[in-house]
């Protein structure tokens, strides 16, 4: 999966000479973005909301987390979460929320890659250990996940205004 199977401007929340934003706009606004807030559910179906760093990579979106953290607990009864990113003001960036399923990442090679990401991107405070299926540093085990999208929705919040929509093609199983 490299792009989306469909762009849709939705109309009734965008201005009237809005445009829809180009993928390229909102997978850079995912690659390049600091911090990110995921959204999980809670075995009551209390949402679990909290910031984490993590890496947009080939139309994928990685975090690492402790297995007894909340929003671990929470993907092992329900796999579906939200990521969102974006510009904290009004009238002015791009915000872009990423739905889909959290799956486990075990494979060491990919791991191994995934660490290399983290320290590419946040520097050597985010140096892992690979082993045992997971990551490894002083703070402990954490597990990592990948998060394929179902569909991303982007908030241009500059010009007219505009909510778009990009819909991916699921892989089979």
């Amino acid at each position: 999966m490299t792009e989306p199977i469909a762009t849709e401007l939705d109309v009734r929340f965008s201005g009237s000479e809005a445009r829809a934003t180009p993928w390229d706009t909102a997978r850079d606004a995912l690659t390049d973005a600091r911090i990110y807030w995921i959204t999980t559910v809670r075995h009551d179906l209390r949402p679990h909301v909290t910031p984490l760093i993590g890496l947009f990579i080939g139309n994928a979106f990685y975090f690492c987390t402790g297995p007894d953290e909340q929003k671990a607990k929470n993907i092992v009864d329900n796999s579906n979460c939200a990521v969102v990113t974006g510009c904290n003001t009004y009238g002015q960036g791009l915000d872009v929320v990423l739905e889909g399923k959290a799956d486990r990442i075990v494979e060491e090679a990919r791991l191994v890659q995934l660490a290399q990401a983290f320290v590419s991107k946040y520097g050597s405070d985010w140096q892992f250990e690979v082993r045992d299926s997971a990551f490894h540093h002083e703070g402990g085990e954490a597990w990592v996940y990948e998060v394929v999208p179902d569909k991303v929705l982007g908030f241009d919040k500059s010009g007219p205004g505009s909510q778009t929509r990009w819909q991916f093609e699921q892989p089979r199983n």
